[in-house]
């Protein structure tokens, strides 16, 4: 009998189907299903977030040894950017409820571009703090403007894909440009053109993403606020909203002490209580990142699975882990050992840094009067603010007094925080737990 012969072409054809059906299948994970306008803008911010990396790392190195300022007042300089923008950002909050989020965007990203391009070219102290503080007022409207045009783009059920896009872009051109930076920064011999250069490249960026915004995103509109009559406007309405002081504390115990704890304390910490230097927290910082840009999307599949409730106390208890984990590396000699564990606090901390921001971003838009979603929304980006500020400035008196409280202090703080989450499970809305609408309670109890 004479044997079947198989072509090898075939063979090979159909491996090249199998393959192209395990990539397929391995990058629709990755697939959000968001209008074209929304991958527009989230490239859009890429692009900005790169031209920020590109400076972020070197801002201090800059102003001290290449324009001759004191450290102290060069991180004052740098400080007037975060405190301008904490100041602007609720102001921020009342416009985006009169004006359109892409116009309020429009207009922070130029002013971004005015006081970082401006940072070229200073040579004495008080030209720093003019630049940094338009730089700030630029940030601070950006801030809030991008989340709300960011949720006003998409139905209520994409909210959360749509901010997830949001956070894998900025985080992915933050560090693109940062790696980008540290090669032209070394190369260059820290020679002043070169700063020059990253901040002109910069205000650029900001340039262009103001364009992308203007020419691709459509305009979101606005919603007619009801009569005075029908109950209390503005602030006052929003500080009245106890769900979303609620909320708001639980977000700044998360950014205070998971976020920022982790970020700005465990170099000096590590570097001091573990075997570990300061290119193995590179590398775990790294993995950090890479985890965020990696992870952000599929979670959100995972947490749409999730109660709300449920999923803020898993953020919470998977934040108190990662803290806790950081003393495992104090109790070993050897440094590959010190930076696994490291790394696998990293990987925690990146879990629950998901977990926050599409849950507590979208919930916030979810609760927020329709005319109010400007003021709801800088309440919330303030918290991130008040958060990062906060986290340093309590870590660093427990750094020099009880570094341990940091760790086991902070886990037990976030536990607290994640039971107040599940006491919310009556009030927060979720499209798991289908509730009675009151206009039907009503008619029952009658």
């Amino acid at each position: 009998m004479q044997k079947q012969r198989h072509d090898p072409s075939t063979n090979q054809a159909e491996t090249r189907r199998k393959a192209s059906r395990a990539l397929a299948r391995v990058f629709a994970v990755w697939r959000t299903g968001l209008p074209r306008p929304v991958l527009v803008l989230q490239g859009g911010t890429a692009l900005n977030y790169f031209g920020t990396g590109l400076i972020l790392p070197f801002e201090i190195i800059y102003l001290h040894t290449v324009r001759g300022f004191s450290t102290a007042t060069a991180g004052l300089v740098l400080a007037t950017v975060m405190g301008t923008a904490a100041v602007v950002t609720l102001p921020s909050g009342a416009l985006l409820d009169r004006f359109s989020a892409k116009r309020i965007l429009i207009a922070g990203t130029v002013v971004n571009a005015l006081g970082y391009g401006g940072l070229a070219f200073v040579d004495r102290p008080w030209q720093g703090f003019v630049c940094s503080t338009v730089g700030g007022a630029g940030f601070g409207l950006v801030g809030t403007a991008g989340q709300v045009l960011t949720l006003t783009l998409v139905p209520a059920d994409q909210r959360a894909a749509s901010t997830a896009l949001r956070r894998v872009a900025g985080n992915f051109g933050l560090g693109l440009g940062a790696t980008a930076a540290g090669f032209i920064v070394a190369a260059t011999h820290h020679h002043l053109h070169a700063f020059q250069g990253l901040y002109l490249f910069d205000a650029v960026t900001f340039v262009l993403f103001a364009l992308v915004v203007l020419a691709w995103i459509p305009e979101p509109g606005l919603v007619a606020a009801p009569s005075v009559s029908k109950g209390i406007s503005g602030l006052r309405a929003v500080a009245r909203d106890r769900l979303l002081l609620a909320l708001i504390g639980g977000n700044l115990a998360l950014v205070t002490i998971g976020g920022a704890f982790w970020s700005n304390l465990l170099p000096p910490f590590a570097v001091v209580h573990t075997p570990v230097g300061a290119g193995e927290i590179g590398v775990v910082k790294f993995i950090n990142t890479f985890f965020i840009v990696v992870a952000q999307v599929p979670a959100t599949r995972m947490v749409a699975r999730m109660r709300r409730t449920h999923a803020l106390f898993a953020t919470s208890a998977i934040f108190a882990l990662g803290l806790l984990a950081v003393l495992l590396a104090t109790h070993t000699q050897s440094t590959l050992a010190a930076t696994a564990v490291l790394a696998g606090v990293a990987i925690l901390i990146a879990i629950a840094e998901c977990g926050q921001f599409i849950v507590l971003g979208p919930l916030v838009a979810e609760i927020a009067p329709p005319h109010l979603l400007g003021r709801y929304m800088s309440l919330y980006q303030l918290s991130f603010m008040v958060g990062v500020a906060l986290g340093p400035a309590i870590g660093g008196v427990l750094l020099g007094t009880s570094p341990d409280t940091i760790w086991w202090g902070g886990a037990a703080c976030l536990a607290v925080t994640g039971a107040g989450f599940l006491r919310l499970r009556n009030r927060i809305p979720d499209p798991l737990w289908p509730r009675e609408s009151p206009q039907l309670a009503a008619s029952e109890a009658t």
